[in-house]
């Protein structure tokens, strides 16, 4: 049953007035750009679907929904593509403080105590695994994995086990029995130091394996971190602000792969192993560079490794032991040719206003589909979350010179829904793809415990032409069968094989030599 049938956005009494009705401004009222009409607030999982749009061919189901699900907040798929998803419904705060003791003499740090454990999972967040047995587009098959976790924002599989981002931890946790899948024990802290306590939707985030082995990630630039292993002093810690980071799975080696932004919460590897990040208020989509840093939202750039912050260490910001690099001269900026917000007075002045620009700042999700389900048309596209759009932009990368130019694409789909959220997009085995739906009448952050709805939450799939459901167990296929999917140009089969691959050399080799 519809909640409501019509919600026209409008700019309410007590918010700032854009330049373009300001006193004074050259520009006329009639000069703004129309208030969104949006013709749908608080659908039912199975009308959302009905009254999203997509391109012909496309059909988009229900793949989980309320009760069975709520508050997704990460997700990703595991070497059979079942999902496994984070219920985030800590979210906005943390709950309680993790204890500053140490561990006993000569114990190991990364061994959680038992009151760091009982902050751990002092929260009331979930992790879910989801699968579809019969290959209607529907789980039908779930396992609560863990539970009361606190604060969790990041999730990825792999190495035998699950990666959890939860501030001010990075976590592991090994998995016992892969066909009905449970901890196989306490978690391990592998890192500290990630800020729970300035902004909560800037925490470490979108983990993805990238293609040089290494876990990569997304972190905000008003959620000032000093990250390290658990009890390293500050002179073996790296700050982090904005920017993407990688951890390495084997060595344990943690890093900055590039530095600036604002606050995203996307990102993706195309086919040539190029690195691509969504970003919100400033212009929305980058080009990652190793080493690049990036035109920021605000504050100043920083050392990204400890050898460059001891040369740098006269310019140290005494107040918060932000390592400055002082010699950026000048930014790398957005290989966009575009923006998603209308007019000329800066993004959150064309707040409900920029439908026929793309929807808004406001973007959570990036995903460059490499898979051959989808008409080709599709394949390297970039697409990527807009929040207050209620839709999936799309963004055609295009080389140029040394780099890229952001062509703005068609928007792949639009929910019609203003509640509707959506955080990450996945291909799945068969190239179909999943999308996370927070789903919620309220779409911007802010630190009250009542102010979202905890009842709902969507995850999608759109096929194309009633693509069919495969079921694979990659970790079963010998080296032989994985080398031969390396090539394949379903990315997803691509990258499970290669990782598996590199967990099987790493099984076979000494600590020493990893």
């Amino acid at each position: 049953m519809l909640r409501a049938r019509m919600k026209l956005r409008l700019i309410v009494a007590g918010m700032i007035l854009p330049g373009w009705l300001a006193v004074g401004s050259a520009c006329t009222a009639s000069e703004a750009p129309p208030a969104e009409i949006v013709p749908f607030a608080g659908l039912s999982p199975q009308e959302a679907c009905d009254k999203a749009t997509l391109p012909p061919g496309f059909r988009m189901h229900v793949f989980a929904a309320e009760p069975d699900l709520v508050q997704p907040i990460a997700f990703a798929l595991d070497d059979r593509g079942r999902v496994w998803v984070a219920e985030g419904m800590t979210y906005p705060r943390r709950r309680g403080q993790p204890p500053k003791e140490a561990p006993p003499a000569g114990g190991d740090p990364g061994t959680p105590t038992a009151a760091q454990l009982r902050d751990i999972f002092g929260g009331a967040d979930r992790i879910l695994v989801l699968e579809d047995t019969d290959g209607d587009h529907k789980f039908d098959k779930k396992t609560v994995f863990l539970e009361h976790l606190n604060l969790v924002s990041g999730l990825e599989v792999g190495f035998g086990g699950v990666w959890i981002g939860a501030a001010p931890y990075l976590m592991f946790v090994p998995v016992t029995d892969w066909d009905q899948p449970r901890p196989g024990g306490d978690p391990r802290l592998l890192l500290d130091g990630w800020n729970f306590t300035a902004d909560t939707h800037e925490v470490l985030n979108t983990f993805t394996w990238g293609p040089d082995g290494w876990l990569d990630g997304g972190h905000g630039v008003f959620c000032p971190s000093h990250v390290g292993r658990p009890g390293a002093p500050a002179n073996e810690r790296q700050w982090i602000d904005c920017g993407v980071w990688r951890y390495h799975p084997t060595r344990h080696v943690f890093d900055v792969f590039a530095e600036g932004g604002s606050n995203p919460w996307g990102l993706d590897f195309d086919e040539f192993g190029q690195c691509w990040m969504e970003m919100c208020v400033i212009p929305h989509l980058n080009h990652m560079i190793r080493g690049g840093r990036y035109e920021r939202q605000g504050g100043q750039h920083f050392c990204i490794s400890p050898q460059e912050a001891a040369r740098n260490a006269t310019f140290r910001d005494q107040s918060s032991g932000k390592p400055i690099y002082p010699y950026a001269y000048d930014d790398l900026k957005t290989v966009a040719d575009h923006v998603h917000w209308a007019g000329q007075a800066g993004p959150h002045a064309a707040n409900a206003r920029s439908d026929a620009a793309g929807g808004g700042h406001a973007h959570a999700g990036l995903m460059c589909y490499l898979a051959e389900s989808w008409p080709a048309q599709y394949r390297g596209k970039l697409f990527i979350g807009n929040i207050h759009g209620q839709r999936l932009n799309m963004d055609i990368p295009e080389r140029a010179g040394s780099g890229y130019v952001g062509k703005h694409g068609k928007d792949f789909l639009n929910f019609n829904d203003s509640w509707s959220q959506t955080l990450n997009q996945l291909y799945d085995p068969d190239g179909s793809v999943l999308i996370i739906d927070w789903y919620d009448r309220n779409q911007c952050h802010h630190t009250r415990e009542d102010g979202h709805d905890r009842s709902n939450g969507r995850i999608y799939q759109i096929v194309y032409r009633d693509q069919k459901t495969t079921r694979v167990d990659l970790a079963k296929l010998s080296d032989a069968q994985l080398v031969k999917l390396v090539p394949s140009k379903n990315e997803f089969m691509s990258r499970h094989a290669r990782r598996l691959l590199q967990e099987r050399a790493a099984a076979t080799r000494s600590p020493a030599k990893q």
